[in-house]
């Protein structure tokens, strides 16, 4: 640290030098510039005439005088960048060092109303903004290792179980079959995780660009529904479907695909058997409005606030059923697509998921 502060030191004298001759160099040309024309003047009035001597006096006073008011100016300029200038940078670079070596939750206080010529206060506005952004980055980066941690070691386990145990010689065919599918489910909750985690890295980075296109959203929209077709008549689920014709949107249909899927995915795990889901589809003014209900358990007020945030389950008893991905992926997709997305929920009745997004000019093909 203190060869730091010998360095800049050092550093500092040409700067000095610099400004110094820079005042001297000014004064100089000012006070020359006026004695010339005061002499001029003083010698046509009055007829006064000088003598070398008198003039190389003269000169050498002002000389004098250009070299002690150079040195006071440079002198009030130092004192003036001390406290105006030198400080609040310090300020400013200690909090950044301190942001290098980790620590977000540093802030910097807004100076006195004397530095807000200088922009200071602006300056440090920004920095404390970059510092919550940063503070909040950080954050989710630890959850998010700990939640993949988490997310990847269960399946793993059970993986590792169930093949340990199929290595007994006496395995009933049963329990062997049992077993090897406990492994396969596992195995496919591992790659729908990876597979989730990759999309999601690739939409939060902006490496997927939507594709604009006009196409028929109501076609869409039974097109994946259809998709679902073997879940709903294995759990008895009762189908509704109110969609408008001929609604047309501009808008990316492989990434809104996506996100049907999901919610329509979501729809079907939380609806018990012999439940419910519904699927409507009105046009309103410039917009296309997309709800998906369900009769399932519903979601209280807290876990709303959380349901878009990545790995977060509402319903632990449904955990094995999915990895807390699918309604970022849809909250991401939908941003991406400049439309909205809400949840209305009641536990013990169901949830509503209202999607709205921008139709095309004319809402026509």
């Amino acid at each position: 640290m203190n060869g730091r502060r010998e360095k800049t030191a050092k550093d500092r004298l040409p700067v000095v030098l610099w400004r110094y001759l820079t005042f001297f160099s000014v004064i100089a040309f000012a006070i020359t510039g006026c004695m010339i024309v005061f002499l001029k003047l003083i010698e046509q009035d009055l007829g006064v005439v000088y003598t070398e001597s008198n003039i190389s006096h003269a000169a050498i006073l002002t000389f004098i005088n250009v070299i002690l008011i150079s040195i006071f100016f440079t002198v009030i300029d130092a004192i003036r960048r001390k406290f105006m200038v030198e400080r609040p940078v310090r300020r400013i670079v200690s909090a950044a060092e301190k942001i290098m070596c980790g620590e977000f939750s540093v802030r910097i206080e807004p100076l006195p109303g004397v530095y807000d010529a200088a922009g200071f206060n602006v300056i440090i506005e920004y920095f404390n903004k970059m510092a919550d952004e940063l503070s909040g980055t950080e954050t989710l980066r630890t959850d998010f290792i700990a939640n993949v941690s988490h997310e990847l070691k269960t399946p793993l386990a059970v993986m590792q179980n169930y093949g340990t145990m199929l290595q007994s010689p006496n395995l009933p065919d049963e329990r062997r079959q049992e077993y090897a599918k406990a492994i396969t489910e596992s195995s496919r909750r591992l790659a729908d995780l990876i597979t989730n985690i990759l999309k999601l890295n690739k939409l939060e980075n902006q490496q997927i660009y939507p594709h604009w296109q006009t196409y028929n959203l109501g076609e869409q929209l039974c097109e994946c529904l259809l998709n679902f077709e073997s879940i709903w008549e294995k759990k008895e689920i009762e189908i509704d479907t109110d969609i408008e014709e001929e609604v047309f949107i501009d808008s990316d249909e492989e990434l809104l695909t996506l996100a049907w899927n999901n919610l329509f995915s979501n729809a079907m795990k939380f609806t018990e058997r012999g439940g419910r889901v519904s699927v409507s589809l009105k046009s309103d003014g410039g917009f296309a409005v997309v709800q998906v209900s369900d009769t399932g358990c519903g979601i209280s007020p807290e876990v709303g606030r959380h349901i878009f945030e990545k790995f977060y389950q509402g319903d632990t008893s449904h955990s094995t059923q999915g990895n807390g991905l699918g309604l970022a992926l849809v909250k991401r997709i939908i941003d991406i697509v400049d439309g909205d997305i809400t949840v209305q929920s009641e536990v013990g009745k169901g949830s509503t998921f209202t999607v709205r997004i921008r139709r095309n000019g004319n809402g026509t093909a």
